[in-house]
């Protein structure tokens, strides 16, 4: 049968979560304390929970002449509770706790509880740190304006502003999974911080998503994640003929869409991870197709070539795509595209026959000097003389015939004159010219056939006979509406009246 004091313990442990033996022992710690005023001398208690017995050790020194007896003991007294007893040592005696009064049980009270809270709050931070690194399922508790706090069943987390994904909006009541990043004490007891943003987050719902991730056989090498956008995951297989990208994704894409949906969309992209670092970048840039990789071992630079179609794909959003595959790979990554590069080779090229020609070093044969003439440079009038002459076309192709005495004679063929500088600057400033006088007469001459229309549209309408007091009315409605209008048509109507003006002078 159980005693009240048996009963009582096996209630506190229950409702505290906490061992029995935790609660006897903060039991035995409130006891001394709350009796210590009464019996200085008590160092330890016994409580049996079967009896409901408490029985205390006190200690009493050893003495000639006992002066206060609630801590002395005479000689022959100690020596009937042990034989070896000496002067000014201190003999033990257990003997059977008295009731305590009001205020020692209060006391008593107040330690018991104050123990349970650290017992409670220590074995809150021992099952926590355990599971550091690892996810667990809570429920918004209250959104602050600095930090959300997350009930995780024994204890709160605190998710701060730095953890919390921008793109996710939290609601009291919503069931999430948060990785636990970081356990450590405090004067309250232990804090827990979680986190949304974390790249483990994906990595632990991997785990628990994709059986060969979770034994083994699938590794993920790397992942690169901007929290509520995108993610990128290098996976390789560690058995052969296991295919690592279609095990994460799943029949039907299952696998990977429950990643998707617990990370509120964000897209994830798994790609296969190569020991190749020209071909793990090349496929780190999926979905863009890849023409060729450049390495550069010492500046750990890629340059890659895709095609032009390809380009805004490979660079992704605002540079998301190439951004994800350097944290990904840990090279830094430039794109050009193909006809950029082609474009780049033509200048190479064209600079370098441009450019001055660095004579040879000579041998000692050819460093003396012959009696040969020197080879000329070559010139444009040399040039010239070596293409074949140009012909004109002949009349008949373009339909018209003319009589063989009045076919003309084919023009004799000039040698071009060696043109100044100044007067070729001064040609091609005359060139430009007359190409911008020609694009103002021809805005001019669409301006002209512009009003032409407007006034030929306006002339079609029948015209109503009015006298002179409709008139003035309704040139004062056209005024009032003018002014009515918003500024841009009031500027287009004007715009309109002065082609009509322009067109009645040029009439």
């Amino acid at each position: 049968m159980k005693t009240g004091l048996r009963l009582a313990i096996t209630h506190l442990a229950a409702e505290k979560n906490l061992p029995p033996d935790v609660v006897l022992d903060a039991l035995k710690a409130a006891l001394v304390s709350a009796l210590k005023k009464e019996y200085p001398n008590l160092s330890d208690v016994d409580i049996n929970p079967d009896t409901d017995e408490i029985r205390g050790h006190f200690q009493y020194a050893v003495v000639a002449s006992v002066h206060d007896p609630r801590t002395e003991i005479g000689l022959e007294e100690a020596r009937r509770i042990d034989a070896d007893a000496q002067l000014d040592e201190t003999v033990t005696v257990q003997r059977t706790v008295n009731n305590a009064g009001r205020i020692a049980a209060q006391t008593a009270k107040q330690v018991v509880m104050q123990r349970l809270r650290e017992a409670e709050r220590e074995i809150v931070y021992e099952e926590f740190q355990d599971k550091e690194g690892d996810i667990l399922s809570g429920v918004v508790q209250r959104v602050e304006p600095k930090q959300i706090m997350v009930d995780l069943g024994k204890t709160e987390a605190v998710l701060p502003i730095s953890e919390q994904v921008k793109a996710e909006h939290y609601r009291p009541g919503q069931r999430m999974k948060f990785y636990v990043a970081e356990v450590f004490r405090t004067n309250k007891g232990p804090q827990v911080l979680v986190s949304r943003t974390h790249r483990n987050l994906l990595r632990r719902l991997f785990e628990m998503e994709v059986p060969e991730i979770y034994n083994g056989t699938v590794e993920i090498k790397a992942i690169a994640r901007e929290p509520g956008y995108r993610s990128k995951v290098a996976v390789a297989a560690r058995q052969e003929g296991v295919d690592p990208v279609g095990s994460c994704v799943g029949l039907r894409g299952i696998r990977i869409q429950n990643i998707i949906n617990e990370l509120n969309g964000e897209k994830v992209d798994v790609i296969q991870w190569h020991p190749d670092p020209s071909q793990f970048v090349a496929n780190a840039l999926s979905p863009a197709q890849v023409l060729s990789v450049d390495i550069n071992e010492v500046d750990k630079t890629a340059t890659v070539i895709v095609p032009d179609r390809q380009l805004s794909l490979a660079i992704g959003k605002e540079g998301q795509n190439a951004r994800l595959a350097a944290k990904l790979t840990g090279w830094r990554i430039d794109i050009k595209s193909a006809s950029a590069i082609e474009a780049d080779r033509l200048e190479r090229a064209r600079a370098a026959l441009s450019g001055p020609i660095t004579p040879e070093p000579l041998s000692a044969s050819e460093s003396e000097p012959s009696l040969a003439p020197a080879a000329a440079v070559p010139t444009l009038e040399d040039v010239d003389r070596l293409l074949p002459p140009v012909v004109p076309p002949a009349p008949e192709e373009f339909g018209v015939v003319m009589p063989a005495a009045e076919a003309p004679a084919p023009p004799a063929l000039e040698t071009p004159a060696a043109v100044a500088p100044e007067e070729a600057v001064e040609t091609v400033r005359t060139v430009e010219a007359t190409e911008r006088t020609a694009e103002a007469a021809e805005a001019a001459r669409s301006r002209v056939r512009f009003a032409e229309e407007i006034i030929d549209t306006r002339s079609k309408r029948p015209a109503a006979r009015t006298s002179k007091r409709e008139e003035e009315e309704a040139e004062k409605a056209q005024v009032k509406k003018k002014k009515s209008r918003p500024r841009h048509y009031v500027e287009e109507d004007d715009e309109v009246e002065a082609y009509e003006d322009i067109l009645r002078r040029l009439k």
